[in-house]
């Protein structure tokens, strides 16, 4: 499954670079302009800063929620983006009000909550940042699933979807921490690219395959209670989407009028 959702996030961006570039443009000036307001503002009232930062993380959040509804059609190999977009915001708000507030408790565990009890310098202050730095691993690595999942399940409420990313992590520990190095190098190159590419519409699309994939699993499984969880038929449960993605070469990505 692993090598086959390589390929997959690879060709799912390929065939829709355009969309990915132009909604990563996007995210790129609502960086700037919210990073150059908050120090603006901070500079001037440095409560009033972080209030203006905190406001843009829930803006961001409420973006993402819009680019989740695309990458999920591009998952699906349909090239729907802008009316998808607007209609994700609206529906996907209050999945994006719950991931907004866990990404401020994310940074705010990091910079803040971490460090102050690591001063304390004794044993107390010792177990609590290092029982705060695995929440903020088993964070880390739960949140890409959070988007994709609120769209494959979209009867579950924020909360259910974020306790379902936990169980997603425990029952698939080995595709996450693959996952994890994965996003790693993803932001490499976005760093490299300066966002345009694979960006956080990119990096979006590619949780949403893998959350895809999973699901076949989980689909399987449920059809067949019995069944080894460690011998899972991966080719027959992806023979379907194997087909749709199809064999591909280098000629057919640069010229794919000709095939």
């Amino acid at each position: 499954m692993t090598g086959f959702f390589i390929k997959k996030a690879f060709f799912d961006g390929w065939d829709n670079l355009i969309g990915l570039v132009l909604f990563n443009i996007g995210y790129i000036a609502l960086f700037f302009i919210g990073f150059w307001i908050s120090m603006t503002v901070g500079q001037i009232n440095w409560i009033a800063g972080y209030a203006v930062l905190i406001l843009f993380i829930f803006l961001c959040a409420m973006v993402m929620g819009g680019t989740a509804a695309v990458t999920h059609n591009y998952s699906n190999y349909s090239r729907e983006s802008w009316a998808a977009f607007r209609k994700g915001v609206v529906r996907n708000i209050r999945h994006s009000l719950l991931y907004a507030l866990l990404l401020v408790f994310a940074i705010a565990n990091i910079f803040l909550i971490i460090p102050f009890y690591a001063s304390f310098g004794n044993i107390v202050g010792y177990i609590i940042s290092v029982i705060l730095i695995w929440v903020e691993v088993i964070a880390l690595l739960a949140m890409p699933y959070y988007f994709p999942l609120m769209n494959l399940l979209p009867g579950d409420k924020p909360l259910k979807t974020a306790k379902k990313c936990l169980l997603i992590v425990g029952g698939n520990m080995g595709f996450t921490i693959f996952y994890a190095v994965y996003r790693i190098i993803c932001t490499a190159i976005s760093v490299f690219t300066i966002g345009i590419v694979p960006g956080v519409t990119g990096m979006q699309l590619a949780s949403q395959d893998a959350m895809k994939l999973l699901m076949y699993k989980y689909d399987y499984l449920e059809e067949n209670p019995d069944a080894d969880m460690k011998h899972i038929p991966w080719d027959d449960l992806l023979y379907d989407e194997k087909e749709k993605v199809g064999p591909r070469s280098l000629k057919s990505m640069i010229f794919p009028w000709k095939y």
